[in-house]
């Protein structure tokens, strides 16, 4: 069962994000706020989840939680200060549209920075094992998979509705054969060696 929080007492807020290993479209992050006796027997890691629960999930958490809010980084940012930066910033990001305040944050991983004045701990693997992180993991994915999926329309040979950006076998494909967009994340490894593309 997932513990309710990290910190032993007070509200806290917990953090995840979704598309850190990405070719494209923006790494993005949630912060949640869940109430005292908040519980969803389908409530886990978002990677454990299959699409129909997540959506699910994300509809019950939005209605549910004391507070929720989405960041993001662009691909621009991510070129720009690299996709641990851009992963924290979004974070940050998603912190700042809280509407309740909190005591704490739990991250998920082991990297974060200062966030004001407020303590916060890492938690490695913490969206298997904290309610919340849990939450923001669920949201982070399927509002990034709702960016990708819009995304799609206007770029469909990259099949982003389906792979959702990761590097999959079609998406290096369909790179190779049509070139990269403005979505695509450059300093990343968007065919073995760069072969044969143009940045």
């Amino acid at each position: 069962m997932l513990a309710f929080q990290s910190f032993s007492t007070g509200i806290e807020a917990g953090c995840d994000e979704a598309g850190r290993g990405c070719l494209s479209g923006p790494v993005v992050a949630a912060a949640v706020i869940l109430p005292n006796g908040f519980f969803h027997e389908k409530l886990n890691d978002s990677k454990q989840v299959n699409k129909t629960d997540r959506d699910e999930l994300r509809r019950f958490i939005e209605q549910e939680a004391t507070s929720w809010a989405v960041g993001l980084c662009s691909p621009e940012e991510i070129d720009k200060i690299n996709i641990l930066n851009a992963s924290i910033l979004a974070m940050h990001r998603a912190l700042d549209k809280l509407e309740h305040a909190f005591d704490s944050i739990a991250a998920d991983g082991n990297r974060f920075k200062p966030y004001k004045d407020i303590p916060y701990k890492t938690e490695i693997k913490g969206d298997g094992r904290f309610l919340h992180i849990a939450a923001a993991s669920i949201l982070a994915k399927t509002h990034r998979d709702e960016i990708m999926e819009k995304l799609h329309a206007d770029f469909p040979q990259y099949s982003w509705n389906t792979n959702a950006g990761y590097p999959t076998i079609a998406h290096r494909n369909a790179i190779r054969e049509f070139g990269i967009t403005p979505h695509h994340r450059k300093t990343f490894q968007l065919l073995p060696k760069q072969l044969n593309l143009d940045l």
